[in-house]
């Protein structure tokens, strides 16, 4: 029977904390606005643009929307046409200013997301980091002359370059309309932003989608007839070792056992598709998260392990992220005797109703207006 008194409680509460965060989601909705304005009409604030197409992915949320599998979906789709350059803040990083990545650097010297982009697409791409856009991308195009092509990761809001192309990533699972400006909801910008995109992506979408779903959402988001609207999804391919391995004893999920159990440790911003993928196996989920971008300690380590160990289980895995692998395999931490024990699962970016094709080819089409 449910607890009228408690759940009452539990409303006041939040509408206490709603209460108290309204007026600070006003003014910063107050100063977003302003600033958007001043770019937008060339007022102190100035956009610059390139002597080469410049191809934006972004989002208006705080929290993961799918941005470095959609970058290597456009790095892999538009690699053989393009000589791409990829640039990104590298958040978390321990560094500062412009790096060229190369592969003596570490993720803490570039950031997970830029390492992992980096060693995916080695000698296929050049790929730096710098919190400062437009010295990131002069600096680049002085180094390598032949980039005619730069993606820019995580750029909606660095409104100093004016892309060609603006692709705009937003979650399925947390559709911007029924959010509210941060602190009170995780909008970073208001929604009508979109309307400045050239390419909306909805990520996340569950494959049963139905064209019923797609034109709830397309009424939603209200955009003009030019914009592209594509719905995306996310697509799991089976384990791979963090560490280099002979004979892995997990080569799939779908081995897995009613008496098997994973341990699913992530540092990413939302692992709960992740661990929802996981349960659609036989094998028992254990889950321990971290903040995103988390660099793994000592203890952290020490408390994993602890937890492993006290797990039931006649084969027991760690299930990890290819974001967190990159951080993993590169941490001294790490116990040596344990390596054989973790994997990460692949993804991939899909397409839902319309071929990959329609979406590369619409994002070149832009590119050469």
């Amino acid at each position: 029977m449910i607890d009228l008194t408690k759940l009452m409680n539990k409303q006041q509460r939040k509408a206490i904390v709603n209460a108290i965060l309204t007026p600070f989601s006003w003014v910063y909705s107050m100063i977003i606005t302003v600033r958007n304005f001043m770019f937008s009409h060339g007022i102190i604030l100035k956009e610059e643009e390139f002597d080469i197409p410049v191809v934006s992915v972004g989002n208006i949320t705080v929290g993961g929307t799918g941005k470095t599998p959609h970058v290597e979906y456009l790095v892999e789709a538009l690699c053989q046409q393009y000589n791409i350059g990829v640039l990104s803040r590298g958040y978390k990083r321990v560094t500062k200013g412009f790096i060229l990545a190369t592969d003596k650097l570490s993720p803490r010297d570039i950031g997970d997301e830029p390492y992992q982009i980096f060693h995916k697409f080695n000698g296929l791409i050049t790929l730096a980091v710098c919190e400062n856009r437009r010295k990131g991308i002069r600096e680049m195009m002085r180094i390598n002359p032949e980039i005619n092509l730069i993606i820019l990761d995580d750029a909606f809001q660095h409104r100093y370059v004016k892309p060609k192309v603006n692709i705009v990533l937003v979650d399925y699972t947390r559709p911007p309309y029924n959010d509210q400006m941060l602190p009170l909801g995780t909008l970073r910008e208001p929604v009508r932003r979109l309307l400045d995109c050239d390419f909306v992506v909805v990520t996340k979408c569950p494959s049963s989608l139905t064209p019923m779903n797609q034109r709830v959402v397309k009424q939603n988001l209200d955009l003009y007839p030019s914009q592209g609207l594509f719905f995306s999804n996310i697509r799991y391919a089976d384990p791979v070792p963090v560490f280099p391995i002979r004979n892995p004893q997990l080569p799939q999920l779908s081995w897995l056992q009613p008496d098997d159990t994973l341990l699913c440790v992530t540092g990413i911003a939302n692992a709960k598709p992740l661990v929802k993928y996981l349960r659609r196996f036989a094998a028992q989920v254990k889950v321990i998260h971290y903040d995103d971008h988390h660099y793994f300690s000592r203890n952290d380590f020490a408390d994993i392990f602890d937890i492993y160990d006290s797990l039931e289980g006649r084969r027991k895995f760690i299930i990890t992220t290819e974001k967190d692998s990159v951080r993993i395999i590169n941490n001294a931490y790490y116990p040596p005797t344990m390596r054989h024990c973790i994997y990460y699962i692949p993804i991939k970016v899909g397409f839902l109703e319309q071929d990959n094709h329609d979406f590369i080819s619409d994002v070149v089409k832009k590119i050469r207006e």
